[in-house]
């Protein structure tokens, strides 16, 4: 299968559907914590049935319809519907702001929006008379409404019915194919809005080519097969997410709809998946939960744990390394995995399955310790301008630290400032109604300027060393990359995030979100009374434990990379205030903003406290 085969992404999902028809079930998920199946015959039906219910209402090829939803069987069908009769989609975050969703659907001048539920519904209403060009709501919840918004209201299960009737009158059941034959590969897709740092979020322009060469070659490269269940929990309307359902779903592999990412334990064990794409920040807290479950078993134990994990370690180095580990190695290692490993997978309900990490660089440290265990992770790399995957490591070609080789349609070179620029198939029409954020973006050879920085390895696989703009220069005059400190720092296991601090300063300083559960162990541990988790933060016994933990992990860094000092944080990082992103990535403009006064605190002390 390749991109060539298809001209449109609805027609990639019709054949699929057509050669499972009847065979396979393309999709488990929850409703009402009942598991339901979803096989393809259904899939495709409803897809037409709500595709015929746009048509009805009066929707036409171009129009830009938004999606704004959790995850869920109907933003699938939705999705495609809307692509299948030439219009194209908008999908934003749940959580985005009124007054950012008004920018966006007046940016595209959004003819309708699909939403969710009676709160996005809610959310919508505050602006909805600022919204020139929206004439439809469609909710995809089966509730009553009530509300007169002065707006063609209806929920998802009345269009499709709508279009179930539609369907029954002569000639209509192929109406929909042939509106899907119509579509040509330079047609747009989808508009995706990114969140820049500053100014208002611009919309990346996708056509279905675009997609379609990016989701048959991540296919191909992930080595997806009909026979892999592959769960979901990242958004859909991230890019990430959004191409690889489709190449999971190109290659027949079962798709599992996650809950949300508070059950992921539990569909785990439901859905027994064999393939997971995920962010670094998961697999940071399963281990540290592994770990913290074994600092509460006794000294014996804890030993024949870390001895385990040297053991799996230097296993997997050196078979990714392409040697062959001596015998005495692979006996050890045989008995580590009997002994710590597959109770460990049994716990966490899974024996094998393959991570695709990315979204953000992923420690080695926390690689290796997935290996180890069992569990293999590769790391992509990609961002929405290119729909999104330039590279990603080869089941052959592991090399840690790596975000692999780019897809086999993907060209990639490094700049003489060391940016990374991509060019092929997959890389975006442009920005939406800005052409000269186009034009900054790509030049005239069509390379793609990605904002990142790194350099090709010896063995030619891609190494990301930071955002080109979160690189810093001290008053000394070193360049300094500060993702890189963050990920050795978040090694601790009193850390659960941090943000260094060092721009045009005279050394590194750290905004730290201490693990409060570790900070109570502690606080059991030195007998230290408190009534709130503040006086923790600022107990001095707890600061010199963390800031022993942190300078023996810096030891490898440069004197001019290490940490000095740092401020303990008592509230967390979410979503609703604004310091993480929907992928669970930390806003570091929001932070320093919101802590401003905390950081210049750092720089006027004259000693550590």
């Amino acid at each position: 299968m390749n991109s060539n085969d298809y001209n449109s992404l609805p027609q990639l999902v019709f054949s699929v559907c057509s050669k499972y028809w009847d065979k396979k079930i393309a999709f488990k998920y929850k409703v009402n914590g009942n598991l339901k199946e979803l096989a393809y015959s259904e899939l495709w039906e409803q897809i037409e049935n709500f595709a015929l219910g746009l048509l009805s209402l009066g929707f036409k090829p171009n129009d830009r319809i938004a999606i704004v939803s959790e995850n869920r069987i109907e933003w699938f069908i939705v999705d495609v519907a809307i692509a299948s009769i030439g219009a194209i989609t908008v999908p934003i975050f749940p959580s985005t702001t009124p007054k950012q969703e008004e920018y966006i659907f007046n940016d595209c001048s959004a003819v309708g929006i699909v939403i969710s539920n009676n709160l996005q519904l809610k959310k919508i209403q505050e602006v909805k008379d600022r919204i020139p060009s929206l004439r439809h709501f469609i909710i995809l919840d089966d509730i009553e409404i009530k509300e007169n918004l002065d707006l063609s209201i209806k929920t998802f299960q009345e269009i499709s019915s709508i279009g179930y009737s539609s369907r029954q009158k002569e000639k209509r059941d192929l109406i929909i194919r042939e509106k899907i034959d119509k579509i040509k590969p330079e047609d747009i897709l989808t508009i995706i809005y990114t969140s820049g740092t500053t100014g208002d979020p611009k919309g990346v322009v996708l056509t279905h080519n675009n997609i379609l060469s990016n989701v048959i070659s991540s296919a191909k490269s992930i080595q997806i097969g009909e026979d892999d269940i592959f769960l979901s929990y990242l958004p859909w309307c991230h890019a990430y997410e959004h191409t690889v359902i489709y190449a999971a779903f190109s290659c027949g592999a079962l798709i599992g709809i996650a809950e949300s990412i508070e059950t992921i334990s539990t569909n785990i064990k439901e859905i027994k998946p064999t393939l997971m794409t995920t962010v670094p920040r998961l697999l940071e807290i399963i281990k540290k939960k592994v770990s913290s479950q074994v600092a509460k078993e006794g000294k014996i134990k804890q030993k024949i744990f870390n001895w385990a994990f040297e053991i799996g370690k230097k296993y997997v180095q050196q078979i990714n390394a392409g040697e062959k580990p001596s015998i005495l190695l692979s006996n050890k290692y045989q008995l580590a995995d009997k002994l710590v490993f597959s109770k460990i997978r049994s716990k966490l309900g899974i024996e094998n399955i393959k991570f695709i990490s990315g979204g953000a660089p992923l420690n080695v440290e926390v690689n290796l310790f997935f290996w180890a265990l069992g569990y293999k992770v590769y790391e992509g790399y990609g961002l929405t301008e290119a729909s999104p995957v330039v590279s990603v490591t080869r089941e052959d070609d592991v090399e840690f630290g790596t975000v692999g080789k780019p897809l086999e349609n993907v060209e990639v070179k490094i700049a003489e400032d060391g940016e990374i620029l991509v060019r092929g198939p997959n890389v975006m029409r442009g920005y939406w109604n800005d052409l000269d954020a186009t034009k900054t973006a790509i030049d005239e050879e069509n390379w793609l300027y990605t904002g990142d920085v790194g350099y090709i390895t010896a063995r030619g696989n891609l190494k990301i060393t930071d955002r080109k703009k979160y690189i810093f220069v001290n008053s000394g005059g070193k360049n300094i990359s500060p993702q890189l400190i963050e990920n050795v720092l978040n090694q601790s296991q009193y850390v659960d995030q941090c943000i260094i601090i060092g721009d045009n300063r005279e050394y590194n300083t750290a905004l730290i979100l201490p693990n409060f559960e570790e900070l109570k162990k502690l606080a059991e541990v030195l007998e230290i009374k408190y009534t709130h988790i503040s006086e923790l933060v600022s107990n001095e016994k707890i600061i010199k434990i963390i800031k022993n933990d942190i300078d023996r992990l810096q030891k490898d860094l440069s004197k001019f990379e290490r940490v000095r000092k740092f401020a303990l944080l008592t509230e967390a990082f979410t979503v609703d205030s604004g310091e993480l992103s929907p992928k669970m990535s930390v806003k570091r403009h929001v932070v320093e903003r919101k802590y401003s006064d905390l950081i210049e605190q750092l720089y006027k002390l004259d000693e550590f406290k």
